[in-house]
């Protein structure tokens, strides 16, 4: 391609091979090993879904905290009881010894049982069934001990203390009498009350803190979940990597996406050394590195799907192409929804239709864009049949006097997916340059769109990403770097 002359490094050539389309890798897998995704992948998710997963967080420690609130605190009291021998002896002590700590396993039991709740029911004149008092309570043996302690809880501090200590004295009575023999008035071995049941106004449940961590580790780890699982059903094609991974073929270049496209969409309409410029200088010189020789003259500028940006990318790349001396045609070929003219406030009246139906001659039509320097071919009158003009003898005759008549002709198509126009251009072309726009269209969308112009032997010489996110690390640097004006002040993109 000649005329181009900004020597910027150019990207990795790749290997290019007319319609041929990768494996499509899933987003679970390592593109380089085909192994599960590694923790990288997962760090990549938890900065790009941070939010996502701070809200679902928020929202289970929300619930838990919730449903904490709600329920009724749990309040307890503890006993404690030591089971002796009335042995004096050495000899008997260790053997009584033994024998108590078999005996508090047994008293251990009867904590829960009937005949024990009924004693403090009527010792205390409670309303309630013994088999719902015994749900209360609950003991245990302190290991290698004769010590057992009883607890109880309650919805009231006070009664949790009351039952408990209750409790207390009717297990010692009821293991006097159980131990007692006929005819004896004292038992061999007897429990006595060392630590009077406790009171405490602090509830042992619900704990806030613990359901609280709870739902923090809870909502975090399904946070993550659904991100994982989003980012594994998400097949939306985003960054460089997501390309690759499913075509053959090099990334030109990167443009950021710029909320004041809308309102400023040319080249024109932007300072020089703004970032949006910078990235069309970079496609351009990155476009003349895939053409070395300069033998490709002829492109066309396609997407996949509509609302990628090809029209906007194809006229400031054929901007940016004149600029740097060339003369260069852009000829809108998207003579369904025309917008390049529109884009540069050119008549639309007579264009490729007139010529193509012998409505006007080769040269009448091309209209010059002063602040540029290019000339373009509007779409002219919209046809009813587009794609019959396309692929006419007298398109391809166009083509190639377009081919006689100037350094470089940039063509802008109709999305490839939903009509057939792009890909009979794509044939009569030296190669296509494929939009991609962030977040726009799936992986198969993108390899099906490639398929198009393999079965027409159409040449893919590479991508452009366009509306990138300033965060995203696509081909590029990701930073500007404009001089100083003579303020010292930078200037603005």
């Amino acid at each position: 391609m000649r005329g181009a002359v900004d020597l910027a490094a150019p990207p990795p050539r790749a290997e290019r091979r007319r319609g041929v389309r990768r494996e499509c890798v899933p987003m679970t897998a390592d593109a380089g090993s085909g192994v599960g995704m590694e923790l990288r992948d997962y760090l990549q998710i938890l900065r790009k879904r941070w939010l996502s997963i701070l809200l679902v967080t928020l929202l289970v420690a929300g619930a838990a905290a919730g449903v904490t609130a709600l329920q009724t605190p749990i309040y307890s009291s503890t006993a404690r009881l030591f089971v002796s021998t009335a042995e004096t002896d050495d000899s008997a002590l260790f053997q009584g010894g033994q024998y108590s700590a078999q005996r508090v396993k047994s008293y251990a039991d009867l904590v829960t049982s009937r005949e024990l709740a009924n004693r403090v029911i009527d010792d205390l004149g409670l309303d309630v069934e013994a088999a719902d008092l015994s749900q209360e309570v609950s003991s245990a043996v302190v290991l290698d001990t004769v010590n057992l302690t009883l607890t109880v809880t309650n919805t009231d501090p006070s009664d949790a203390q009351r039952i408990a200590q209750s409790y207390a004295e009717q297990l010692t009575d009821l293991v006097r009498e159980l131990e007692t023999p006929l005819g004896e008035r004292v038992p061999p071995i007897k429990a006595t009350i060392v630590d009077a049941a406790s009171f405490s106004g602090l509830p042992v449940s619900p704990s806030w803190p613990r359901n609280i961590g709870l739902g923090v580790v809870v909502g975090f780890l399904l946070g993550v979940g659904i991100a994982v699982l989003r980012e594994t059903l998400d097949t939306r094609v985003r960054t460089a990597s997501d390309v690759t991974d499913v075509i053959d073929a090099p990334i030109l270049g990167s443009i950021g996406f710029d909320p004041d496209a809308d309102k400023a969409p040319l080249l024109t309409d932007i300072g020089t050394h703004s970032a949006r410029s910078e990235a069309f200088r970079v496609l351009r010189t990155n476009l003349q590195f895939v053409d070395v020789d300069g033998a490709n003259k002829v492109f066309v500028v396609t997407s996949s799907v509509p609302e990628e940006g090809k029209t906007t990318t194809a006229v400031n790349l054929a901007m940016s192409i004149a600029q740097g001396g060339a003369k260069v045609l852009l000829i809108e070929c998207d003579l369904r929804r025309p917008r390049a003219i529109v884009r540069l406030g050119l008549d639309d009246a007579v264009g490729v239709t007139s010529l193509l139906i012998g409505h006007a001659l080769p040269n009448d039509p091309v209209q010059l864009h002063g602040p540029s320097g290019l000339h373009v071919l509007a779409a002219g009158p919209i046809p009813p049949n587009p794609a019959e003009l396309l692929q006419s003898k007298s398109m391809a005759d166009l083509i190639a006097l377009a081919r006689e008549s100037y350094d470089v002709v940039l063509m802008d198509a109709p999305p490839l997916l939903p009509v057939t126009d792009a890909a009979l251009l794509a044939a009569k072309a030296d190669g296509a340059l494929l939009v991609v726009g962030h977040g726009r269209l799936t992986r198969d969308q993108l390899s099906h769109s490639v398929e198009r112009l393999a079965q027409v032997e159409g040449q893919l010489v590479g991508v452009v990403l366009n509306k990138m996110p300033a965060r995203s690390k696509a081909y590029g640097y990701g930073y500007g770097y404009a001089p100083d004006s003579v303020d010292g002040k930078r200037d603005r993109p």
